[in-house]
């Protein structure tokens, strides 16, 4: 089978141009492959339940836990192993062009397979759109889409007056590094179109949308509010370590004690599903508990 073709008559498929060519993929899709977590969450938002997907993670965030209890894992790394994605029998996988590019031949021999070109978390609104467009779900996309922003309008509502003072900060500690998420991350552009305030080193697009931040730097980190993401044990004893800092304590977030943790993969999602979980932590913290 070539990668442009299925097998089938053009008439069951459609022309799809990705990142690695072109492809016809099935109208209706059945046994559909995502190889990346948002691609997987992109499915999901869209009312297609896929077969299988890679993780990245060992502990499922909530947002997607009840969801992985019906889906075969491929593994935990970029890559998927090969042979299961042939013992499945897809009939669709869609990928991202830096971690599906090296098999891409060997898994278009398996079944029609599309790529897209991410460009890290700044470009999840491309992606999810790509995938919606794949699946033939344009319609169900204008209602996701809807949905959120129903939601933004709905936390900019009960934050009132408070908005334009609120400076909300992001840090994620893990692997040796403390990490800040700019404007153009994944959550960064959700806090943009709730229209708080960031500190000046969150505030603006970077490449990636996320960079390393040094313990001499804390107070780019400074804010009115802190959410802290943690990952497995090491992650936990380097904040346990911070928080001993002078310049931990001297944070205003601290100060007042609104230092709030959140789940990594949750807001680092790259997804509809996690950014309604990001929207949920949102209204917990910052609506419902004020103070």
């Amino acid at each position: 089978m070539s990668p442009s073709g299925t097998g089938s008559s053009r008439s069951d498929c459609r022309m799809i141009q990705h990142a690695l060519g072109q492809t016809c993929v099935p109208n209706q899709p059945q046994r559909v492959i995502a190889l990346s977590v948002p691609t997987l969450g992109n499915a999901l938002a869209l009312g297609v339940q896929p077969i299988a997907s890679i993780v990245y993670f060992d502990d499922p965030p909530p947002y997607l836990a009840k969801h992985l209890e019906s889906i075969q894992i491929l593994g935990k790394e970029e890559q998927p192993n090969i042979e299961k994605v042939l013992a499945l029998k897809p009939d669709l996988i869609i990928g991202i062009k830096y971690a599906t590019e090296a098999i891409y031949p060997q898994l278009s021999r398996i079944a029609p397979t599309v790529v897209d070109d991410w460009e890290g978390y700044p470009s999840w609104r491309d992606h999810f759109d790509f995938v919606a467009k794949v699946l033939g779900k344009t319609e169900a996309a204008k209602q996701v889409w809807a949905n959120y922003y129903q939601r933004i309008e709905a936390l900019k509502s009960a934050l009132g007056d408070r908005l334009q003072d609120l400076e909300v900060s992001f840090v994620h500690i893990c692997c040796g590094t403390i990490d800040i998420d700019a404007k153009n991350s994944f959550n960064g552009s959700i806090l943009a179109d709730v229209g708080v305030q960031r500190p000046p080193s969150q505030a603006a697009p970077i490449a990636g949308g996320i960079t390393s931040l040094s313990e001499e730097r804390l107070m780019d980190i400074n804010g009115d509010v802190l959410f802290v993401a943690t990952e497995g044990e090491a992650s936990l004893r380097k904040l346990a370590e911070l928080k001993q800092k002078p310049l931990w304590k001297q944070l205003r977030a601290v100060q007042q004690n609104r230092v709030y943790p959140v789940n990594y993969p949750t807001w680092r999602g790259g997804n509809p599903l996690a950014a309604d979980a990001v929207l949920d932590d949102l209204f917990k913290y910052l609506v419902n508990n004020p103070e």
